[in-house]
């Protein structure tokens, strides 16, 4: 374990560090639900499959998409507490959880996987981060791996001086995150007959299957390769709700080498996406889930008449499109 990182600043974006509001993140004003947009694309119509988009990524100017439903229960449950979480160089949920510390008032402290960026400079992702009031904590990787062992998080906890902090896994998975995400369902449920989201520690997908109804059912997209989503999936529902819930499953084949890798061809895919329907396509999750979906269509994988329903969980940074 190694070094932390005080940030340059208190002050967000968005100005300084507000007081901590009594009414937890409701203050924020998501927008719930967060709207449906039916699109006309050939390559789904031509089949006779209707493409709703739930763009999730219009929750929340800075907590956006999947990060609100996921951090909502785990900031009320934190009670004014300090958050610790943990992510990569370029994690999408460490910038959320930094924003929902300035916006509410919290300290956020994230423990950053890679000792070797603590003499670098900040890249984009982890200015942001620091810019919102986050400490930055760095960690050699053999010990990050073990991050969820207590008596590892217990030595991570004092590092930071933060041992009474309520603790956030890495990608904001946890039991409280699954039943968050259940509204998910509940909201595509009278929608769609095929609910879609690209997958990276599953907390999503998990809580989406159980929130659906009876005959419907949901689609995850692993954007990491090694076929070990499942497990954590089943693990996840068994914490959240005692058990398996709702009909779901995994389609593996469309990581594109692993997390934040992408290839000319998803590239070209996505761009031509945001041509089409003005819709600005993020690369490390959604475009995967997009393309993986127009990929299933092509194989006929859905019935005539069903209508596909693709979870828009973010939006690009810094803007890619």
């Amino acid at each position: 374990m190694t070094s932390s990182a005080d940030p340059a600043s208190p002050a967000g974006p968005a100005g300084p560090v507000s007081p901590v509001s009594p009414a937890g993140p409701a203050a924020l004003a998501p927008r719930l639900p967060s709207p449906l947009q039916e699109l006309a694309d050939d390559r789904f119509t031509r089949r006779g499959l209707r493409l709703l988009l739930k763009r999730d990524d219009l929750i929340h100017p800075e907590l956006i998409g999947n990060k609100w439903r996921k951090l909502a229960p785990n900031l009320q449950a934190a009670g004014g507490r300090t958050i610790v979480t943990f992510g990569g160089a370029y994690s999408n949920h460490l910038r959320a959880t930094a924003a929902a510390g300035r916006l509410l008032g919290l300290s956020t402290v994230g423990v950053v996987r890679g000792q070797e960026l603590a003499d670098r400079p900040l890249n984009p992702s982890l200015a942001r981060c620091a810019a919102d009031g986050m400490r930055l904590h760095f960690l050699d990787r053999t010990t990050y791996r073990r991050k969820a062992e207590p008596e590892t998080l217990a030595k991570v906890l004092t590092a930071v001086g933060a041992r009474e902090a309520h603790v956030v896994p890495e990608g904001g998975s946890n039991a409280l995150a699954v039943r968050g995400c259940r509204a998910l369902g509940a909201e595509l449920g009278a929608h769609a007959d095929v609910a879609a989201v690209a997958c990276g520690t599953g907390g999503t997908l998990a809580g989406l299957a159980a929130g659906l109804p009876p005959g419907r059912r949901a689609l995850g997209v692993p954007v990491l390769k090694g076929g070990f989503l499942g497990a954590d999936v089943r693990t996840l529902q068994e914490e959240a709700f005692g058990g398996r819930r709702g009909d779901w499953s995994l389609d593996e084949r469309f990581h594109f080498g692993g997390y934040a890798r992408t290839t000319p061809e998803l590239e070209s895919f996505a761009a031509d996406f945001t041509a089409r329907h003005g819709v600005p396509v993020e690369r490390l999750y959604v475009a995967k889930l997009l393309y993986a979906l127009a990929a299933l269509a092509a194989e006929g994988a859905f019935a005539r008449g069903t209508t596909l329903a693709a979870v828009v969980t973010g939006r690009p940074f810094p803007d890619e499109s």
